[in-house]
């Protein structure tokens, strides 16, 4: 993409130093403020997202403790309610008075709990892609999905959680094989994809969530907003992919339960919709924005 303007620095956090890049900051449109998932897993996979600063300044930042932020070795830091004051900084210091948000998996998490414990004015609507709003659900959908591996796979898994054997060689290739059928079903996996995983906060992901994704030991195990969704009255759209690890099914249970929101499920697509069918998930996102951009009240 010609980036006709483009802006990176630190911002100084009480914790360490976040990293934020603006895409098209002079462009008209209300901004777009992105947060990655995880926990941990910097804004590099979702870089194509800039394709949308044409019509409005798009914002990325890496949360502390992965990317190109500070990595403090004390982790205790790492709760959700120090990230929602985070994201209060970075849009403060940043002076998005006005914007939207997408938030990608652990990032539908923290953006509704910024709404919800922040009650922040000026927020014009919301992107939940792949979401999670139940730890618990989350996992048992994923579980189901195992039942799906081959026979092997589903053994070594097995095997490996009951010892605890979580960095051997043999768990590793299996939770791959689970990725690319329910993370990403490209071959081979993007260069920003990839950059993620090389920046990756490990530390922070197995401190929040755990070994895997579908092995939930960390602190947001008991996480669980879906009781509280309808009290977000912006404009949110839903999107998730065919075989998402935020399966249709959960995700369209979401929606139901926010009246006047939008769902949008990409077939033949998983966990990272946005790179395996782009054309299509920027059209989406792109024309509920300006639908959201539109409404007066």
């Amino acid at each position: 993409m010609k980036q006709a303007e483009y802006r990176e620095g630190l911002l100084a956090g009480k914790c360490g130093a976040v990293w934020y890049a603006i895409y098209g900051g002079k462009t008209a449109g209300i901004p777009l403020l992105i947060l990655h998932g995880g926990p941990g897993a910097p804004h590099d996979y979702l870089e194509p997202l800039a394709a949308l600063a044409d019509e409005r300044p798009v914002v990325f930042y890496d949360q502390l403790g992965c990317g190109n932020s500070a990595r403090p070795a004390d982790l205790a830091y790492c709760t959700i309610e120090y990230f929602v004051e985070e994201l209060g900084e970075v849009r403060a210091a940043l002076g998005l008075d006005r914007a939207f948000i997408l938030g990608q998996s652990w990032g539908c998490m923290l953006a509704a709990d910024y709404l919800l414990t922040q009650a922040p004015a000026g927020i014009a609507g919301l992107i939940f892609s792949g979401p999670c709003f139940s730890a618990s659900r989350f996992v048992a959908d994923l579980r189901g999905y195992i039942e799906q591996l081959p026979p092997e796979l589903r053994a070594v898994i097995g095997r490996c959680e009951a010892s605890g054997a979580y960095e051997t060689p043999e768990y590793e290739e299996a939770v791959l094989a689970f990725y690319r059928r329910h993370v990403c079903r490209l071959e081979p996996w993007p260069g920003c994809m990839q950059r993620t995983m090389e920046k990756m906060g490990v530390e922070v992901y197995h401190r929040m969530w755990g070994p895997s994704e579908f092995t939930l030991t960390g602190t947001l195990q008991d996480y669980d907003r879906t009781g509280r969704l309808a009290e977000i009255k912006v404009p949110t759209l839903f999107t998730c992919g065919r075989y998402d690890e935020a399966t249709p099914e959960t995700t369209a249970g979401y929606h139901h339960l926010m009246p006047g929101s939008e769902l949008a499920v990409f077939e033949d697509a998983s966990h990272e919709h946005h790179l395996e069918k782009p054309e299509e998930y920027l059209s989406v996102v792109r024309n509920f924005l300006r639908r959201a951009e539109k409404r007066k009240d």
